[in-house]
C-alpha cells in the first residue's frame, strides 16, 4: 500500500527523501493530495512495508514542518 509523508515545506520534503533513499527506501516526490490539507505541493511517496524504516529515519532529524504520515484508502489518501 502506498504511503505519503507530507510536509509544509517543500525542502524538507526533498531532505526527507533523500535520507529515506540513503537508508534504502525506495521514495519519490508526488504532488501532494488535497485531501492532506497542507499546502506544500509535495510530499514523499514510499511503500507502507518501509513505515518503520520511514520512521526511524525521521526519529533522526528535526522536521518541523512534518504534518503526518497518509495511507492510501480507495481512490483517496488519510491520515494514519
Amino acid at each position: 500500500m502506498t504511503m505519503l509523508a507530507v510536509f509544509r515545506s517543500r525542502a524538507q520534503t526533498l531532505d526527507f527523501i533523500s535520507a529515506l533513499k540513503s537508508a534504502g527506501v525506495p521514495a519519490a516526490a508526488v504532488n501532494t493530495p488535497k485531501e492532506a490539507g497542507v499546502g506544500c505541493g509535495i510530499s514523499a511517496k514510499f511503500d507502507e512495508r518501509f513505515l518503520p524504516r520511514a520512521k526511524f529515519v525521521f526519529g533522526r532529524k528535526a522536521y518541523s514542518s512534518f504534518a503526518g504520515f497518509m495511507r492510501a484508502s480507495g481512490e483517496r489518501f488519510v491520515y494514519s
